[in-house]
């Protein structure tokens, strides 16, 4: 049996509240500790949950919930220039599920508190301090809190990561910005597709909602860097005459701009992927989600993989008899997967921001690809994936 009886979940994101409601399904007093003043309902986009994503939550039984707020989408296609060229998919895998990110996060702090998670907030961790039976955490407000583990479910600019190795790589940007909408504009969009669309100067994508709106995303290529912060103190009204004059000469992209308006416009700023973390784990902390794995949006498995890593951290910690053992086992079981997604969605990224040239190239190409693509070699093995939470793991 496990030593570990209580965990410190730095992160109420999405991670966070996962892995503190397994640990708890696990025997497992996790209590997480949130940097926000309150719960982050209405900060992000939509976002897309793999099946193997919403199969992970399925074992906290929080996967209900997620299907009730969520758009289910079983087709894809790419569009280049403006034409469709439908994607395969994997027929016997459930679709894809787009949530609200804020919708998401509630359902998952619901699912927590209801196990019996306890959440405090405004809790911006500092420090970590280690003795032989545990690690106590200094917040900004000069309070603590101490447990037998502390997990680092922080996000892209995790604290923990830092503490656990202060040369730890941060994230590396894309190149790219991300903003979002919701729009109600009357264009003619495929049933329950999803589609990827190669613009004439920027990537975006699209999907119907089903009720006469339509849901899009932009990916603008921008050689400067803007934080979150950074990218909101631009009026939103200054992006919408960016992203209009960007897509332009696009359809639906065109349209889809013109009919979002700035209360609409979510803007997320720089988009990120995480190179390779050399340490995932030291003495009493590990990372989870974001802070170890950020395999950029172009991958559509960010949430799915940082869902996973919560519930097979649990099963290690739950079945292993020391903490070292644990966290080997759980760094063994998670990092392979998550390097090969990040591997695949980098090789995507390049091709969101071509010049001019590769531009042309790729629209003569993309149609062979999309007419010969192979969805089991693609998204097989990642889509495929399930975690068995009753079965015990061996280190």
């Amino acid at each position: 049996m496990s030593r570990t009886e209580t965990a410190l979940v730095i992160g109420g994101g999405i991670a966070g509240p996962v892995v503190a409601t397994a640990l708890r399904k696990a025997g497992i007093d996790a209590r997480v500790y949130e940097a926000y003043p309150g719960p982050a309902f209405t900060i992000g986009s939509g976002l897309a949950l793999a099946p193997n994503g919403v199969a992970a939550l399925d074992v906290i039984d929080a996967g209900d919930a997620v299907r009730d707020i969520a758009v289910p989408v079983p087709r894809m296609c790419l569009s280049v220039g403006g034409k469709l060229l439908p994607a395969p998919s994997l027929p016997d895998q459930p679709p894809l599920q787009l949530v609200d990110r804020g919708e998401l996060h509630r359902v998952l702090h619901d699912r927590a508190v209801a196990a019996g998670v306890p959440v405090e907030y405004g809790k911006r961790l500092v420090a970590a301090d280690h003795t032989a039976s545990g690690v106590t955490a200094r917040f900004a407000d000069g309070s603590t809190a101490t447990a037998d583990v502390l997990v680092g479910a922080d996000g892209i600019r995790s604290t923990v990561r830092r503490l656990i190795d202060p040369a730890a790589p941060g994230p590396d940007f894309t190149g790219m910005l991300g903003f979002g909408a919701t729009v109600e504009c009357d264009i003619a969009t495929p049933d329950e597709t999803i589609v990827f669309a190669y613009g004439k100067r920027a990537y975006y994508l699209y999907w119907p909602l089903g009720d006469g709106r339509i849901g899009w995303g932009a990916n603008l290529p921008s050689a400067e860097y803007l934080s979150l912060t950074e990218a909101r103190d631009t009026p939103p009204e200054r992006w919408l005459e960016i992203l209009r004059d960007t897509y332009s000469a696009d359809h639906p992209g065109g349209p889809l701009a013109r009919a979002t308006t700035p209360d609409q416009l979510e803007v997320t700023g720089a988009l990120h992927i995480m190179p390779p973390v050399p340490h995932w784990y030291r003495d009493r902390m590990v990372l989870i989600g974001d802070a170890v794995h950020a395999p950029s949006n172009s991958s559509g498995q960010g949430a799915s993989l940082a869902i996973e890593s919560a519930i097979q951290l649990a099963r290690c910690l739950r079945d292993l008899p020391d903490l070292e053992t644990a966290f080997a086992t759980y760094e063994r079981l998670r990092r392979s997967r998550v390097e090969g997604v990040a591997a695949r969605a980098a090789k995507i990224n390049h091709s969101k921001t071509p010049g001019p040239v590769a531009r042309k190239m790729m629209q003569l190409i993309m149609p062979i690809m999309a007419r010969t693509m192979n969805p089991e070699k693609l998204a097989g093995t990642e889509q495929r994936y399930r975690i068995e939470w009753e079965d015990k793991v061996v280190a």
